[in-house]
């Protein structure tokens, strides 16, 4: 009943409080998350096939990294044009096909028995798959959905990839050593199509699709009409961001990025630690871990870029990488000890911490072609890791030892520091210019 008083009439009704509305924005940022989750199986298994393939077949060690180069130099290649078509065709067709692709090119290898069915199934198919579920992917989200937070979100959806190692890289090292690396191929792609109906039914390409704005915006923002001639727009952006300097400081610290982490440590850190004699499910355990405290490192970097420079987190977060790379030549061992556990903890918070600042940087110097130009930013960070992946195999061949590749990479990882630290500032339009 209305209750008031008889000398102000103000109605002392006991109110109900209001219910507060999650966003919509959270939701497509948690499809998206599941949707990187799920399509993180294939990026574990790389590093679990180069013993199996090698004993099975007889390739080399350098041969079966080339498969992983061109599916590492694919994913970032096919970036910028992902971005591109998600402009032309929506996220969610992009994302559905990408994750068919990758299914497909993972259920065949089942049957390959030359060396260049695994160069074209797990190289080029998986490649141009993940290269359409790459870090763009959750850079178009975050610039499409928020206005706010984009830091932690970037840094969320950078963690899902890490959140899918934890989760699948046990599991299939289990397969595998079971003696048959066949169910692991299964099961990514088993993995890759079971997140399709999510992409299908539940993501949508832009705020204005349901009708609201972008998290944190004032205004309504209409959805842009479909941008063509996707290829055209993606080389457009890079000959326009390539006459800029902060262009090439970004793909130069990210290509070590990709050297020092993708390329080197995904690749090789449980052959590497089999050499030693530690059993392939520990090492592939202790990968894992570095999944756990990588979900916390890039969550907390997406936290720290809301509200520090993003120049001198990346100077940190390299500096720190490659003097943990230093020391892990004389961590290697048949048994896990207390400083192996130091590092990957260590090494796992500063996983991807890098990504949440680059997206920034992306975002501060190149606007709305910022997906795009981080693209091609992520190209060279794929570059960088399939030299890395090749290379280290070959230098295993070579001298039997991964020692020399740890040492590089802990050195490219200082020049990386540096770097950062060079890149200019652009001034906001709340900034003035300097005269």
């Amino acid at each position: 009943m209305t209750q008031t008083t008889e000398a102000t009439g103000v109605d002392r009704t006991p109110q109900k409080p209001r219910r507060t509305r999650i966003h919509r924005a959270w939701f497509v940022a948690a499809v998206a998350f599941v949707t990187i989750l799920g399509a993180a199986a294939f990026r574990s298994l790389p590093g679990l096939l180069i013993d199996p393939l090698h004993q099975e077949f007889g390739w080399s060690r350098g041969t079966i990294a080339a498969a992983v180069s061109i599916n590492l130099a694919l994913y970032g290649l096919t970036a910028p044009f992902a971005a591109a078509l998600m402009d032309r065709f929506g996220i969610r067709r992009v994302v559905a096909a990408a994750l068919t692709v990758i299914a497909i090119g993972s259920g065949l290898t089942v049957w390959m028995t030359a060396a260049w069915q695994l160069l074209l199934c797990w190289g080029l198919l998986v490649g141009l798959g993940t290269g359409s579920m790459a870090l763009a992917f959750a850079a178009t989200v975050t610039n499409r959905w928020f206005t706010e937070r984009r830091g932690l979100v970037t840094g969320i959806l950078t963690a899902a990839s890490a959140s899918g190692q934890l989760i699948f890289l046990p599991v299939l090292a289990l397969m595998v050593e079971a003696g048959n690396w066949r169910p692991a191929a299964v099961t990514v792609a088993l993995a890759a199509l079971a997140v399709v109906p999510f992409v299908w039914l539940l993501l949508r390409d832009h705020p204005a699709d349901v009708g609201v704005k972008p998290y944190g915006a004032k205004e309504f923002v209409p959805k842009p009409d479909p941008v063509p001639g996707a290829a055209r727009r993606a080389v457009t952006v890079l000959f326009k961001a390539a006459r800029t300097g902060p262009f090439w400081l970004l793909a130069g610290t990210f290509a070590i990025c990709g050297a020092s982490t993708n390329g080197l440590i995904q690749t090789h850190f449980v052959p590497a630690a089999h050499d030693e004699h530690m059993p392939v499910p520990v090492a592939a355990s202790l990968l894992a871990v570095i999944g756990v405290f990588d979900v916390i490192g890039t969550i907390a970097s997406g936290w720290f870029t809301d509200r520090y420079e993003p120049r001198r987190l990346l100077a940190v977060y390299y500096a720190l990488r490659g003097i943990s790379l230093l020391f892990l030549p004389i961590l290697l061992a048949p048994s896990v000890h207390p400083p192996m556990i130091f590092f990957i903890v260590f090494y796992g918070l500063d996983w991807v911490a890098t990504v949440p600042p680059t997206v920034a940087l992306c975002r501060e110097q190149y606007g709305d072609d910022s997906a795009i130009v981080f693209g091609w930013v992520l190209a060279s960070h794929q570059v960088g890791a399939a030299l890395v992946a090749f290379i280290g195999g070959v230098v295993r061949d070579v001298s039997g030892s991964y020692d020399m590749v740890w040492y590089a990479s802990g050195a490219l990882c200082a020049a990386a520091a540096l770097m950062s630290l060079v890149i200019r500032r652009r001034p906001t339009a709340d900034e003035p210019v300097a005269a």
